[in-house]
């Protein structure tokens, strides 16, 4: 009796190590998922190569710069480098950094880190985002300390104040605002006013510039207007931009467009991302 008691205990622990162990792995799929798919992470924090892809071999060790009248910043190393990335940072410091923008020693990063995305990820998904993270090579890479011309604010995107939970998802429209949400889709898309974002009054109807070695890309109307913005493409047509860079006229879209991390999306997403697009209200 002792010897099956025994024998029971060790399968229990056994099966539940293994349990445990395809949990995290599931956790990591899911981060790796978000963090080089609709997050685009790497579109900021990679450095790139000539024709404006990440360099992978360096992956996550500092990006992009910008010279900006808020600040001067570049995209810092993220990878577990305890010196010059965030190896040293605790799981709740990282999740406080992306959703609020506050750094462990209390700074502010830079706006142009979309913390005011972030709010609404759900717990799963930042407990996600953060053991994929884990899981990257470090890479000891020092970029230029931040300059910070005024103050760095940091105003959640309306609609997206808290988390949303998992049984939201179940929601067609509520889970394409939140990948919409989450790939910072607006923050590119609609135009900056003396303010910030005009997302009150002019929501996706794009006019942003993004100078780079591409020249000056300028972003779309992605409202339902069927004149200047998408409410005349066709969901495929909507895809195709999303995930090729393609347009309705079979035009190339231009950086900083990620595409090339959107093309992950599962057909599940994407079909979300389309049908909340088709509700934000036309704009000319």
């Amino acid at each position: 009796m002792i010897r099956l008691i025994v024998a029971f205990i060790a399968l229990a622990a056994a099966t539940g190590l293994a349990q445990a162990a395809d949990s995290k792995a599931d956790l990591i799929k899911r981060g790796d998922y978000l963090v080089n798919g609709i997050l685009t992470c790497g579109n900021c924090h990679s450095p790139k190569g000539p024709d404006g892809r990440d360099i992978m071999a360096k992956a996550f060790s500092g990006g992009l710069s910008w010279d900006e009248p808020p600040f001067k910043v570049t995209a810092p190393n993220i990878t577990p480098d305890k010196d010059t990335g965030i190896g040293k940072w605790s799981d709740a410091d990282i999740k406080k950094a992306l959703r609020t923008g506050v750094r462990p020693d209390g700074v502010q990063l830079a706006m142009i880190m979309p913390t005011d995305f972030y709010e609404i990820v759900t717990e799963r998904d930042m407990d996600a985002i953060v053991a994929y993270l884990r899981t990257l090579k470090p890479i000891k890479n020092t970029v230029p300390a931040p300059i910070y011309k005024m103050k760095q604010v940091h105003h959640a995107f309306p609609g997206a104040e808290k988390p949303y939970t998992e049984a939201m998802m179940s929601d067609k429209l509520k889970k394409g605002f939140y990948l919409v949400t989450i790939a910072h889709c607006m923050e590119c898309h609609t135009p900056m006013g003396p303010k910030g974002r005009e997302f009150a009054t002019k929501l996706g109807t794009g006019g942003f510039e993004f100078p780079g070695p591409w020249g000056v890309s300028t972003s779309r109307n992605i409202t339902s207007s069927k004149t200047k913005g998408i409410g005349d493409w066709t969901d495929a047509q909507i895809k195709r931009a999303i995930t090729q860079g393609i347009d309705d006229e079979g035009k190339h879209l231009k950086p900083p467009m990620a595409f090339h991390s959107y093309a992950t999306l599962t057909p599940g997403d994407l079909d979300a991302v389309v049908a909340f697009l088709r509700t934000v209200p036309a704009k000319e």
